[in-house]
């Protein structure tokens, strides 16, 4: 059977689908790793833009290479088989870590939104979610690629208001916080690299699908600039808000809400579908990395259930504090698998 081939337009729109988060959207992640450190964290933002394009094309060439469906072709390879195990399992671990964050962010929410308490918020997704993973997501990738668009379109129009209402000035304030990451190279860094380790899953099967290697270069470069943009567009309504934002767990709603009730409901609406699929994803992905839920559905029901209660446990524990700290320690890890694409970029050519 002819292997199906995608353009370099798709191939960048699943990889701005597969990085672009709720956390991305709610404007923390940015803040924490980008916003907060000044205008150092525009240079931040350079640095990570140039690694999106470069760790995109090397996951994605590397999946066309080995004919990868999954990440572990490509873990496998980059590793070995101890160094790979060990890979593999940080990726589940930060799997099972993306859907508590999830949670927390729906909780944090419903608190800031609608006024209701966290847990009411962080119960509705983590129950919505385990019952979409029980009854089988197929349609989530098509549910994916249609909110990332509209939400980069509404990221876009709120920090363009925002930005003509407040204009970032030529110096901001830098704020101290406590955290794992306290300089701006680092913090760019370690926001690529606990992208990278999800992103893996997802690139490297898509590289597999891609027409050919100029395909896969022009995604990655369309990809990157993409992601860049993006997170510069958040970067600069958020700049100029530094001296309050730092006080809410979902800054871009707080913004959107100074520039019109409506457009606050409407971004909203938008968080909430974004978490959805990212949770459901990261859910699934978890779940099925511990058992195969065809083979063993009754199993693989406990799992999916004792896992939400667990997680929702998790995310009691705070949106910005789960992605202050837990992103950036991720971040620490998933540098073992930057170092591995790496070194095999080098080198897979003569083992492939």
């Amino acid at each position: 059977m002819k292997r199906k081939r995608i353009s370099a337009f798709k191939v960048a729109a699943t990889y701005i689908g597969t990085v672009v988060g709720a956390g991305f959207a709610t404007g923390q992640e940015i803040m924490q790793f980008f916003a907060r450190f000044g205008i150092y964290g525009a240079g931040g933002l350079l640095v990570a833009t140039g690694l999106f394009i470069f760790f995109g094309f090397i996951i994605m060439d590397l999946g066309n290479k080995l004919h990868a469906r999954s990440h572990l072709e490509i873990i496998r390879f980059s590793g070995g088989k101890f160094l790979g195990t060990v890979i593999d399992t940080i990726i589940t671990f930060f799997l099972f870590g993306t859907f508590s964050v999830m949670i927390a962010g729906n909780g944090a929410l419903f608190e800031q939104q609608l006024r209701l308490p966290a847990i009411a918020g962080n119960t509705v997704m983590a129950v919505l979610t385990a019952l979409t993973v029980l009854t089988g997501i197929n349609g989530v990738i098509n549910s994916i690629s249609f909110v990332v668009p509209f939400l980069l379109t509404v990221v876009m129009a709120v920090s363009v208001f925002s930005f003509a209402q407040n204009p970032v000035k030529p110096v901001f304030p830098v704020i101290s916080q406590d955290g794992l990451v306290n300089h701006w190279l680092a913090a760019s860094v370690l926001y690529v690299s606990y992208n990278t380790v999800t992103s893996v899953a997802i690139l490297g099967p898509l590289g597999n699908e891609a027409k050919d290697e100029k395909t896969i270069r022009n995604g990655a470069i369309l990809g990157g600039l993409g992601l860049g943009a993006g997170a510069g567009m958040i970067y600069l309504a958020l700049s100029g808000y530094m001296a309050v934002i730092d006080k809410f767990e979902v800054p871009m709603l707080h913004i959107a809400g100074g520039i019109s009730p409506l457009l606050q409901v409407v971004y909203a609406i938008v968080l909430i579908a974004e978490i959805y699929t990212t949770a459901v994803s990261s859910l699934y992905g978890f779940t099925s990395r511990v058992i195969d839920m065809e083979k063993k559905p009754v199993k693989g029901r406990y799992i999916v259930a004792a896992s939400t209660v667990v997680a929702l446990l998790s995310s009691r524990l705070g949106f910005s504090n789960l992605v202050k700290f837990l992103y950036p320690l991720i971040g620490y890890c998933g540098i073992i698998i930057l170092a591995a694409l790496v070194v095999n970029m080098y080198i897979a050519k003569k083992r492939i």
